[in-house]
């Protein structure tokens, strides 16, 4: 009867450890893997290069990067003091794609508490303004009746506010009402894809909001779009378990870990979540910074809303350099990517013959070198991504897919996605 009575107990204790969103010890190789992809990056210093997130996800990992580490937020903090000066000056004009978008300062005032740092001083007061102007301009493109929609995009909206919140600035109610309201009223996050993504950012600026209750006049509302933003999340898990697609599923459990609210539906979802995860990893899924940053706070049972009060004397494992293993001895094979686009007055139809292993953007490097085609790019800090094809330029609402034919929009950017042998790309013109 003791072991009978001791079995149940056990059985009742990892019943109500499923009602929560934990993601248990990952095997440290596949952890220590993951983060060595971001080394590379480390090195690259030019402000089009700079990733604040990089060095957030780095932080809120268990892994450190040593010396290379102080030497990459010792670059941001210059570059982006220098885009401050730049705009205190009034030289707005003379290289304003160097200056940061929103998304961008606000990764970086992230960075900042990552390190244990508050922003203060003329400088960070500067900074703080420059993101709450952001914020009101957005504010006033959705509108009094929130027909509009931001400029940017809801994502960068919230990852606004996050990054106020989380250095305990208060931004206006007005400013998080619209907010709610997108997240009260359906459709208005939901961008393709990308829709997860935006719900989770949200989210996790609710998440802040509500523990620092910096909106005490907005708390029951913060508090019923919390419910809202997880069940949205949990209603989007996909039958192999990633919620949205396996690239929005980081941000997303990064929110289900801060829930208040367990059931058993929540602890399941993120189990069979963790396993999608585990399996993507071991195929080497995630190669771009962004996606990786993301994804290894998750690995370390943190989210963006820890940086309210980050550990900074955690021990973590030093990072080593990737060995490489060389194979030039061998003739790369050869495939044959078919590059199609037909939202111009002339459609383009071409076969591409690259090297196996080629990125998409390598394939239009090759179309471009040996024929017609054109195109045109802007970086951001996930990858470059497409701004004209043909001359013609995506205007307003609209932008350039990514589809494998006939119609499967490609989850992966120019710099990530590697053709197959007998693919047919196709880029086109769609509004949103």
């Amino acid at each position: 009867m003791g072991r009978l009575g001791a079995l149940f107990f056990l059985l009742g204790g990892l019943g109500a450890l499923a009602q929560v969103c934990e993601i248990t010890e990952v095997d440290s190789e596949l952890v220590e893997r993951l983060g060595q992809r971001l080394l590379p990056w480390m090195d690259r210093l030019s402000l089009e290069h700079l990733n604040p997130s990089v060095y957030v996800g780095l932080r809120l990992s268990s892994l450190q990067a040593g010396a290379k580490e102080a030497h990459y937020l010792h670059s941001l903090k210059l570059s982006y003091q220098q885009s401050l000066l730049r705009s205190a000056s009034g030289n707005d004009n003379s290289d304003s794609e160097a200056k940061p978008s929103m998304g961008q300062l606000a990764l970086y005032l992230l960075a900042l508490r990552a390190n244990c740092e508050f922003v203060g001083g003329r400088k960070g007061d500067r900074l703080v303004s420059q993101l709450k102007r952001f914020l009101e301009d957005e504010k006033g493109a959705i509108g009094h009746n929130h027909k509009g929609h931001p400029h940017t995009s809801y994502y960068q909206y919230s990852l606004g506010i996050l990054a106020l919140c989380l250095h305990q600035k208060r931004v206006h109610d007005s400013v998080v009402g619209k907010l709610l309201y997108a997240v009260e009223h359906e459709g208005h996050l939901r961008q393709a894809h990308l829709s997860v993504d935006s719900v989770a950012m949200a989210g996790l600026a609710f998440s802040c909001l509500e523990l620092s209750n910096l909106n005490p006049s907005q708390r029951d509302r913060i508090t019923l779009a919390l419910g809202r933003v997880q069940e949205k999340i949990l209603k989007a898990q996909t039958p192999e378990g990633h919620f949205g697609n396996v690239y929005s599923t980081p941000l997303a459990l990064q929110l289900l870990m801060t829930s208040h609210t367990p059931t058993v539906e929540l602890g399941a979802a993120c189990l069979k979540a963790k396993a999608a995860l585990l399996a993507s990893l071991q195929h080497k899924t995630f190669r771009n910074p962004m996606m990786i940053s993301q994804l290894l706070p998750v690995l370390n049972r943190k989210s963006y809303v820890d940086l309210i009060f980050p550990d900074c004397q955690a021990p973590r494992v030093t990072l080593e350099p990737a060995m490489e293993t060389s194979s030039q001895t061998q003739v790369p094979e050869v495939i044959h990517v078919t590059l199609k686009v037909s939202s111009i007055l002339s459609p383009y139809v071409q076969s591409i013959s690259v090297p196996a292993g080629s990125s998409l953007e390598d394939v239009l490097k090759k179309a471009q070198d040996h024929g017609r085609f054109m195109y045109g790019t802007q970086a951001s800090l996930s990858g470059p991504y497409l701004t004209s094809v043909m001359g013609k330029k995506a205007e307003g609402r609209e932008f350039w897919q990514l589809l494998r034919a006939p119609n499967t929009p490609l989850l992966q950017g120019l710099a990530d996605y590697r053709p197959r042998d007998g693919e047919t790309i196709e880029l086109r013109l769609v509004s949103w």
